[in-house]
């Protein structure tokens, strides 16, 4: 299986479900491959954020060679399973994928385990340390269901 986790920025909440999904696929013996995008562009090629960076460490995973990367309409093709971060970036990804957008593909994040709640994974950029604290407690948890859910497949 093939996953796009997608944020605005691809800085602090897609290069983490990033992290979390890969060594959690790893851990599990998955042989998935799991990447991020953002919709806005505006910090490609940049690392994740530094507090993303320092969270993800303290929970043992290391996600300080990404590189952030813009959404781009061909990502429908060459992913499975695509998980918008927010409802916003649900917008963006419509909006640039045009009509190659596929419904089936694209999974609200969240949704995997506050199904049909269509529920925001909280932004991070402008709080403090603890709100990235908190965002990693909800991506993993959704990970852990992302698992259950595909790992037959």
């Amino acid at each position: 299986m093939k996953f796009l986790m997608v944020c605005l920025g691809n800085i602090c909440r897609s290069p983490l479900a990033e992290g979390i999904l890969q060594h959690k696929a790893k851990a599990a013996g998955l042989n998935w491959i799991v990447e991020s995008a953002g919709t806005n562009g505006y910090h490609t090629g940049e690392p994740p954020h530094h507090l993303s960076q320092k969270v993800a460490l303290l929970n043992g995973i290391n996600i300080s060679n990404q590189k952030s990367r813009k959404f781009i309409a061909k990502d429908l093709n060459e992913y499975d399973i695509i998980y918008p971060m927010a409802n916003d970036v649900l917008q963006d990804i419509k909006r640039i994928s045009g009509n190659t957008f596929n419904s089936q593909k694209v999974i609200l994040f969240l949704n995997e385990i506050f199904t049909n709640q269509n529920k925001d994974v909280p932004d991070p950029w402008y709080g403090e340390e603890d709100g990235y604290h908190e965002v990693f407690g909800l991506i993993e948890k959704t990970c852990d269901e992302i698992i259950k859910k595909y790992k037959t497949n």
